[in-house]
């Protein structure tokens, strides 16, 4: 029996370039040397490996899941929970009436603290048939 693929509010360009930026971010690691005053070659570059508060990939998530409307706000926590695998896409209507339930104006950082979301947002993407593929 086929499951009717429910219409999102968010584009998929948008969350192609939001699955790309999470890859990114998921790569840093921890700081080592907060106060690094020395010059970046210096140090081998090893500074764009680390997650600082003033990190620009955070920053471009943060500000395109705040120019978001509420909808795709939603959408976008109801993927990652789907691909996740917090339910299917049958249960897309639940899930996404709880996503609307619990938003709040934390989403950004909500999602930013979520482990693999790259991963997931790709994986509940390829539920709907669509891919970041080039």
């Amino acid at each position: 029996m086929a499951v009717d693929v429910p219409e999102l509010s968010i584009s998929e360009e948008k969350l192609c370039f939001i699955v790309e930026k999470a890859r990114e971010f998921d790569v840093k690691d921890e700081v080592t040397d907060p106060d690094d005053a020395s010059n970046p070659t210096d140090d081998e570059e090893i500074a764009v490996l680390e997650d600082h508060r003033d990190d620009p990939v955070v920053q471009e998530i943060v500000a395109v899941i705040h120019a978001m409307t509420v909808d795709e706000q939603v959408d976008l926590v109801t993927l990652a929970w789907l691909g996740r695998g917090d339910g299917t896409l049958d249960d897309w209507n639940d899930l996404r009436a709880e996503a609307a339930r619990d938003h709040n104006n934390r989403t950004a950082s909500y999602l930013l603290g979520m482990p693999l979301l790259a991963d997931y947002l790709a994986e509940a993407m390829s539920q709907f048939g669509m891919s970041c593929a080039e």
